[in-house]
C-alpha cells in the first residue's frame, strides 16, 4: 500500500503550541482548550475530530488569529499569529451567512482580492480561475439565493482559493448540505488541495470524512481539550468514494477513531496529561 502523498516539504508551516484558552474569570471561568500542541508540514492535510463541545471551533479561532490565547502561542511560518495573518483563509460551516446575498457571485469571490489591494485584471483573472475550479465559471453573474446550499459553499470555496492562501482552514464546512452533495465537495476539496499544493486543516464531526480527507486525524479529548490522539491515515495518495471507503483499511481506521471519540466522550484523557493544581 503507497502512503498518501502532496506537495510537503519537512519544514512545519504551522505550530502550536501548548496553546490555553480560558473564558470568563473567576467562578464563571470555562477552560475550552488546554495545553494544547501540534505541527501542521506544508502541503499537508491535517482533519481534527472530537466529542461536541470539544473545542473544535476554539482551536480553529484562535489558529486563525479571531481569538487570542490565554497561554501558548500559534506560529505560522515563524512568526506569532497576534490577528488574522496573511497568507490563511477560514471556510466556515455557515456558509449562507457568509456571503453577501446583494452580490453576484463574482463579486463575492472578489470582494477579499478589492480589500487585499489587488489590481483590477488580476482581481478578474483570479476570480475566473477560482470559479472554474469549482465548478462554478457559469454562474458568475447569479446571486447566492439563487443557488443552492452546495453551489453555495462552493462559492465560499472559490473566494478563498481566490485568495491564494498559503494554508486554509476549514471548520466543519459541509455540515449542512446533504449526503450526494457532500460527497461531491469532498472530492472538490482534496482536488484543490493536490492542485494548489495549499496546507488545509479541516474540522468535522464526521469520522468517515475525516478518514477520507486527511493524512492524519487529530483526535481531541472533551473539554478542557487536549489532543488525545494523533492517527495516521496510510491511505493511499489516490482516493474515491467508492474504492477508498471499501478498502479495509479505511474500516480499521475508522474504528480506530470511532473507539477514540467514544472514550473522549467519557471523558477519558490522554496518559501523559498532568492536571494543573
Amino acid at each position: 500500500m503507497t502512503s498518501p502523498t502532496a506537495p510537503t516539504t519537512t519544514a512545519d508551516l504551522l505550530r502550536v503550541q501548548a496553546l490555553r484558552k480560558v473564558y470568563g474569570s473567576g467562578r464563571g471561568e470555562t477552560e475550552a482548550v488546554r495545553d494544547l500542541s501540534f505541527a501542521t508540514r506544508e502541503g499537508e492535510m491535517v482533519c481534527i475530530v472530537g466529542p461536541s463541545g470539544a473545542g473544535k471551533t476554539t482551536l480553529l479561532r484562535c489558529i486563525a488569529g479571531l481569538l487570542p490565547p490565554t497561554s501558548g502561542e500559534v506560529v505560522l511560518s515563524g512568526r506569532p499569529v497576534a490577528g488574522p495573518p496573511e497568507g490563511m483563509a477560514v471556510v466556515f460551516q455557515d456558509y449562507a451567512r457568509s456571503l453577501f446575498p446583494w452580490l453576484t457571485v463574482a463579486q463575492n469571490v472578489e470582494l477579499p482580492l478589492r480589500e487585499k489591494g489587488v489590481g483590477k485584471a488580476e482581481r478578474r483573472r483570479l476570480v475566473a480561475e477560482s470559479l472554474e475550479a469549482v465548478g462554478l465559471a457559469d454562474v458568475p453573474g447569479s446571486y447566492p439565493w439563487q443557488l443552492s446550499g452546495g453551489m453555495q459553499q462552493r462559492v465560499a470555496i472559490a473566494r478563498a482559493v481566490a485568495f491564494q492562501p498559503r494554508i486554509l482552514l476549514m471548520d466543519e464546512p459541509f455540515a449542512a448540505v446533504d449526503a450526494q452533495t457532500r460527497a461531491d465537495l469532498e472530492d472538490l476539496v482534496r482536488d484543490l488541495w493536490k492542485r494548489l499544493g495549499v496546507t488545509l486543516l479541516f474540522v468535522t464531526h464526521d469520522i468517515d470524512e475525516a478518514i477520507y480527507l486527511g493524512q492524519r486525524v487529530l483526535v481531541l479529548s472533551s473539554r478542557p481539550t487536549v489532543i488525545l490522539e494523533d492517527v495516521a491515515v496510510d491511505l493511499p495518495a489516490e482516493r474515491d468514494q467508492l474504492t477508498t471507503r471499501n478498502d479495509p483499511r479505511f474500516h480499521e481506521l475508522r474504528t480506530r477513531v470511532y473507539a477514540l471519540v467514544q472514550q473522549a466522550k467519557r471523558g477519558h484523557r490522554p496518559a501523559s496529561e498532568v492536571t494543573p493544581a
